[in-house]
């Protein structure tokens, strides 16, 4: 009986001595400052202004984006749903890859040619979307 409190308490206050360990790093983590060369993981906006779909539209058929460009720009409305862009990105990101799948991987970025990745994230960019 003896020995069953005994390990009983020990849990108990391990499990105990966890949780007050684990609140200042908690704390610490939520007032960290960003640090360079780590990107923060940030919301998509729930909207994107109809002139910034319009240009990341454009600089993804410039790149080479089918999908881009038999998409058609956005007018008559300020803004458009966030799925709008995402879904856009999705598919040139996908379109891209595969066309860029035979490339040495010295050419490549995250499965794509370099300059179809810079063209990806500068229309990311423009319409302030960082997940897709």
């Amino acid at each position: 009986m003896d020995r069953l409190l005994r390990n009983t308490l020990a849990i108990v206050v391990t499990a105990g001595a966890l949780g007050v360990a684990a609140a200042p790093v908690a704390t610490a983590a939520a007032q960290a400052q960003p640090v360079a060369g780590v990107q923060a993981e940030v919301r998509n906006p729930k909207t994107v202004k109809a002139d910034a779909y319009n240009q990341a539209r454009s600089i993804l058929a410039n790149a080479g984006s089918q999908t881009a460009a038999k998409s058609h720009p956005i007018h008559g409305k300020n803004d458009v749903p966030v799925s709008y862009g995402t879904s856009l990105l999705a598919s040139a990101r996908d379109e891209f890859r595969a066309a860029d799948k035979n490339l040495p991987a010295g050419q490549k970025k995250s499965d794509m040619s370099i300059p179809h990745y810079n063209a990806i994230h500068s229309a990311a960019k423009t319409m302030g979307i960082d997940r897709w």
